[in-house]
């Protein structure tokens, strides 16, 4: 097991290596036999993350990964391209789904062309540094929102989110979120996309996020922000940081975590670079080829595993009856 695995963090409480790895295998006892066909969703550095999510009650992190297993051979988030989405839908399985929006995603093909027509705008996009703990930076910028469909903007926000965890570095196993509240209006998002794309992230992302940057929301976001706070678990709330350019005690947050000549001139940095939609779907494509060849391959990726299964295996997955005694009381 990697350091970063059974490394001691604040969430940890007083958990030894020992007996952090105990849990661990408790965890995968209690998933049964699914192990053996996600392998990547179920090592140990993935069911670490949920138990950090679930205060390290096994029945609940059990019960949050089995959830997490379902929703991913359903929606087939891997499975999401910049052009095409082969194989997409897996009609045969029958789960439940828990949200209406996940529900029309997974009865609609996407066109080839839906994916690239919501990133055009740069709305959302990998950024091409990190910050200086290597984390990968997704930039945010809801006032450039180009599209109405709920589908659409969901399916593109998981896309990234799978990119850039596709895309970390050795030993790092969380994002930063950067959003950018420039040309932002009660009208940018809706309250609806807003709670499930705090779901898919607290749900099937856990631990995933490291901070959440807010820069310069305007005064009419705080009514939005009491809409959609009861949304955030306490650890998400925790790692939102807001940020105004005119505040120096809060440009210290940007300041502590990302170098300054790579930061994008828009928060605060020295980068000019911004957003080439040309450029990035470029980048796009090749990290699509590299992720289609790895699981073509059969290697292990630090990535999750296609969810392509035999007919089988379809059967089994509709076994992934969530634990009774897992109730959904205490999360954080």
């Amino acid at each position: 097991m990697s350091s970063i695995q059974l490394k001691r963090g604040a969430s940890d409480k007083s958990l030894s290596p020992v007996e952090q790895q105990a849990k661990i295998d408790d965890v995968r006892k209690l998933i049964g036999p699914v192990v053996d066909k996600l392998p990547v969703l179920c090592s140990d550095a993935s069911i670490l993350r949920f138990l950090r999510a679930r205060n390290w009650n096994t029945k609940k992190a059990s019960k949050m990964l089995k959830e997490t297993l379902k929703w991913r051979l359903q929606y087939k988030p891997e499975a999401i391209r910049w052009g095409c989405m082969d194989g997409y839908i897996a009609p045969t399985l029958q789960l439940p789904i828990s949200n209406a929006y996940t529900a029309l995603a997974m009865r609609i093909r996407p066109s080839e062309e839906d994916i690239a027509q919501e990133a055009e705008t740069g709305k959302v996009y990998r950024a091409n540094y990190c910050d200086k703990l290597g984390r990968p930076v997704l930039v945010m910028r809801p006032g450039l929102q180009n599209t109405n469909s709920p589908v659409g903007q969901i399916k593109y926000l998981v896309y990234c989110i799978e990119n850039a965890i596709m895309n970390l570095v050795q030993d790092q196993e969380q994002m930063v979120w950067l959003v950018d509240f420039q040309g932002w209006a009660m009208t940018s998002i809706s309250v609806k996309v807003t709670r499930e794309t705090a779901r898919i992230l607290q749900d099937h992302y856990p631990e995933r996020l490291g901070i959440g940057i807010l820069y310069n929301p305007p005064k009419i976001f705080e009514s939005f922000w009491t809409i959609v706070k009861p949304f955030l678990e306490t650890k998400t709330y925790k790692k939102m940081k807001f940020v105004y350019s005119d505040d120096p005690k809060s440009l210290k947050v940007i300041e502590e975590i990302f170098d300054l000549d790579k930061l994008d001139v828009a928060f605060g940095g020295r980068n000019p670079a911004g957003f080439n939609l040309e450029v990035y779907a470029r980048q796009m494509k090749d990290d699509d080829s590299k992720r289609t060849n790895f699981h073509g391959s059969g290697c292990s990726s630090p990535f999750y595993q296609s969810s392509s299964l035999s007919e089988s295996q379809q059967h089994e997955s509709t076994d992934l009856d969530c634990d009774s005694n897992a109730s959904d009381e205490g999360r954080l």
